[in-house]
């Protein structure tokens, strides 16, 4: 028997198909065949662009060395908001207590917040005007991720909205985003117009429709993986240019695609594919569902707390489910810390109900 293997080579993979023809039983009379095999050669690697190299080199050397936490390691909680955070009251009852663990940064895209709870006084960073659906958003995350960098302690950096409230109290969350060593980012293949069609041939060669991922723009990543998006210009610039409402008659969202498409090319495998921050789709609208007073209560937020499992749905006909437990350092626990979209009318009865959902 004899084997035929092509090799095509990938970002950090070798996948290697093997073809074998199988020669039939000879009969009587013997014909006497003569069989010409051709070695195939191997399919040539895409070469890189100068650019890809250099991007390659920095982010191995960010991964590659053993790292170790710092004495008082921190969470940085980062709120995206158009100005102040009706939540703020709840965030405070949150942090009591736990000083020395977390730091805060406020990105206010329209006006200036009045705040109310101490922990937040003095944390806004500059900020400037985020259009939905418009690269802008990504530099406000990444202006977030930057101001937050300054400090050495911090090292999981959770990006949360003006309509977010935690699940949990924060001695859990603290643990459950510490001690593991992968980012919590949105990710997953859809072949659909709102996945795929999106994408545009302009992205290449850096970026091929095979690497186009999908996912929500609230994550929770650790230090090396916030270097590196601070780090990257390349890939960025990509959906800089090709990825916005309008374009080449798509409306490519980039606050979707960026983050969840980067790290399926430079680190797969170290993310979760889901994010801890949960919001409900079941409408099927172009916004998730909105939470009113009267829809919070012990029941929504156990029901909540209760999802190990993480589900997307595609957005072509077939409308396939894709689902898989969330897996924390290997064991399925709840997916999410945190939720959206609270209106500000739901922040009575949540304080009055937190100390009771909030323990696991």
């Amino acid at each position: 028997m004899k084997t035929t293997k092509i090799w095509n080579l990938g970002i950090g993979d070798i996948k290697i198909l093997s073809m074998s023809r199988h020669r039939p039983p000879m009969k009587k009379p013997i014909w006497i065949i003569v069989l010409v095999l051709f070695w195939l050669p191997p399919v040539p690697a895409r070469e890189y662009t100068d650019k890809e190299i250099a991007s390659q080199v920095v982010i191995r050397d960010i991964l590659s060395p053993p790292y170790a936490l710092p004495k008082n390691p921190k969470v940085a909680f980062m709120f995206l908001t158009p100005g102040s955070l009706p939540f703020e009251k709840l965030w405070d009852k949150f942090f009591q207590g736990h000083e020395g663990k977390f730091s805060v940064y406020v990105h206010a895209s329209k006006t200036r917040p009045v705040h109310v709870s101490r922990y937040f006084v003095n944390r806004d960073i500059r900020s400037e005007q985020v259009v939905w659906g418009k690269i802008s958003m990504i530099d406000a995350e990444r202006r977030l991720l930057a101001n937050a960098l300054q400090d050495s302690d911090n090292q999981q950096f959770v990006l949360l909205s003006d309509s977010c409230v935690p699940l949990y109290s924060f001695d859990y969350i603290y643990d459950y985003l510490m001690y593991t060593n992968i980012s919590f980012v949105d990710c997953f293949r859809d072949p659909g117009p709102h996945g795929n069609g999106r994408y545009s041939e302009h992205m290449l060669p850096e970026v091929e429709v095979k690497n186009f991922r999908k996912g929500a723009q609230w994550f929770s990543m650790k230090r090396q993986h916030a270097i590196i998006v601070m780090a990257d210009n390349l890939y960025y610039s990509k959906f800089r240019d090709y990825c916005k409402p309008g374009l080449e008659g798509k409306n490519c969202i980039a606050d979707e695609h960026y983050m969840p498409t980067f790290f399926t090319i430079v680190d797969p495998g170290g993310i979760a594919n889901w994010s801890v921050t949960h919001v409900d789709w079941s409408e099927r609208k172009w916004h998730p569902k909105s939470y009113r007073a009267h829809d919070v209560t012990y029941e929504l937020l156990k029901n909540i707390t209760s999802i190990d499992v993480s589900v997307h749905v595609t957005s072509d006909a077939k409308k396939e489910v894709q689902s898989w437990p969330c897996l924390w350092n290997g064991i399925q626990k709840p997916c999410y810390l945190f939720a959206r979209k609270f209106k500000p009318e739901t922040l009575d009865n949540l304080l009055l109900l937190f100390s009771n959902y909030s323990t696991p």
